[in-house]
């Protein structure tokens, strides 16, 4: 009896540091994020847009957007992207077996026509590829129908198929992007030609900001708890955290919303595993796996300017599903690459990024659940003092709220997206709403996918339920500022259900 009260005991120790160490790992990440934040900033003066649009040098992009039963967002989408500030670029949408409106709304907006275009056959795809399809009114768009298999990456792996410029940006079709991010994600290619083999944006939420145009012209919190929720997790996460790992030089995601990739290494890779529910990080990190092993020397970097918003999910059924898909991704992640983990070969990634995320994000969960249990029992049967249980808390949650507000206070101070003070408001409330409840939640949805993947359940892309666009008055949409806009525009408001 005494061994099993020490062990408890002991047990809950070791959690309290496991808790210091990782909120502490974030503060570290967030730190690094702010110094690079700025000389970024710095830097911002002497650089421009206009230099990389003008440059010979800037290679062209073939962007591609996977879709499925898309209906709701797709062809607002795809305007978007055909109105981005690039020199040379085309975008392909590949409509993935959708059973709605998504492909006739685009012959209808595009004015598609079936072309010959074969593709050659150097991905190979699941789903059978069954017609190709080009805008006549000039628009560089091609649309690919094929055969749902049920996974994003094998869509994707279709348009890498047909895709024939040297860079390939991989966008999700609710997404909207700023009219010169490709320019600024396409800045270290041109910049470092020979080393840059991957470059990520900016992910931010789109949930009740104000768009005209495909185009986010005033960012706004969502009036929705569970979205003003998740828009910290991405600042934390998204901003500052992929931030300090791309200085470090082991960043590990390329989210599969916005991520810019040289073809030919991508190719060299197989493209992205149609299997992998995490198909962005799984090819993020085989990347790194097969130029390690070939001794090449490469970047894989993080730009914090250009940015793609997108929408997330503002149900909890839907946001569960999420988490779940992208905790089973990492499983499969860290199953298929284990051979990295510690291993100096593989440099930071090996040593660094993978044990990390082995340690605090797949085992987190685990971790944390079987603390609350033991904290529980600790205290009914008096072996852990009320006073050691205030410690755990503070470790665990005061802590992870000191995280957060740190880096709402940097992105505020360094790209002030949000221009109303109860936006910033709503942000520091909802960084203190996230640790009563919701993380407790998220740490159930991860388990769940880690179990999902042990017990080797179906894994499958899903389908999520999408609001679309819809109308709002002009005076909805008034700037911060004071002043109004044009009479004559009609603007809409995207408010979502559904996530990325």
């Amino acid at each position: 009896m005494n061994a099993a009260v020490t062990a408890l005991r002991d047990f809950n120790v070791v959690v309290l540091w496991y808790f210091v160490a990782l909120n502490s790992s974030y503060l570290l990440l967030i730190g690094i994020a702010a110094v690079e934040v700025l000389r970024l900033t710095r830097r911002a003066s002497f650089v421009s847009h206009d230099d990389i649009f003008a440059n010979p040098l800037t290679p062209p992009v073939s962007i591609i957007v996977p879709a499925h039963n898309e209906e709701a967002v797709i062809v607002e989408s795809v305007r978007a992207m055909l109105a981005l500030k690039y020199s040379e670029f085309e975008v392909i949408v590949v409509d993935d077996g959708s059973t709605d409106d998504t492909f006739p709304r685009l012959r209808e907006a595009f004015e598609l026509e079936r072309i010959d275009r074969v593709a050659p056959g150097k991905i190979k795809t699941i789903g059978e590829v069954t017609g190709v399809y080009a805008s006549q009114s000039g628009e560089p768009l091609i649309v690919v129908r094929k055969v749902s298999a049920g996974l994003r990456a094998d869509a994707v792996n279709a348009g890498l198929d047909l895709a024939h410029y040297p860079l390939v940006c991989m966008v999700d079709a609710d997404s909207l992007l700023e009219d010169t991010a490709l320019l600024a994600v396409a800045k270290p290619f041109v910049d470092d030609p020979q080393h840059v083999v991957a470059a990520g944006g900016l992910i931010r939420v789109a949930n009740g900001s104000s768009i005209y145009r495909g185009r986010v012209e005033d960012a706004r919190h969502s009036s929705r708890w569970l979205a003003r929720i998740q828009n910290v997790e991405y600042i934390r996460s998204f901003l500052l955290g992929r931030l300090g790992w791309s200085r470090l030089g082991s960043l590990l995601i390329i989210s599969g919303a916005f991520g810019l990739f040289r073809r030919d290494v991508v190719l060299e890779v197989g493209g992205l595993d149609p299997h992998s529910l995490g198909e962005d990080a799984e090819l993020v990190t085989s990347i790194h796996e097969h130029l390690r092993a070939a001794g090449r020397k490469y970047r894989v970097v993080f730009v914090p300017e250009p940015v793609c918003w997108t929408e997330v999910p503002e149900s909890f059924a839907q946001l569960a599903k999420q988490r779940r898909r992208w905790s089973r991704g990492l499983a499969q992640l860290v199953r298929k690459h284990r051979r990295m983990l510690g291993r100096p070969k593989y440099g930071g990634i090996g040593t660094v990024a993978l044990p990390y995320y082995v340690t605090f994000e797949l085992l987190g969960p685990v971790i944390e659940a079987v603390s609350v249990v033991a904290l529980v029992v600790g205290l009914a049967l008096g072996v852990v003092s009320p006073w050691f249980a205030v410690a755990f808390g503070l470790a665990a949650v005061g802590y992870g709220l000191l995280v957060s507000c740190c880096a709402l206070t940097i992105e505020e101070i360094a790209f002030h997206r949000y221009r109303r003070w109860t936006d910033l408001q709503r942000s520091f409330a909802a960084a203190i709403a996230e640790s009563f409840g919701y993380r407790q939640l998220h740490s159930w949805w991860r388990l769940r996918g880690v179990y999902d993947e042990i017990r080797g359940h179906e894994a499958a892309w899903g389908e999520m339920e999408r609001r679309g666009f819809a109308a709002v008055e002009l005076d909805d949409c008034a700037p911060a500022s004071g002043g109004g806009h044009d009479t004559g525009r009609e603007v809409v408001s995207r408010t979502v259900e559904a996530s990325q």
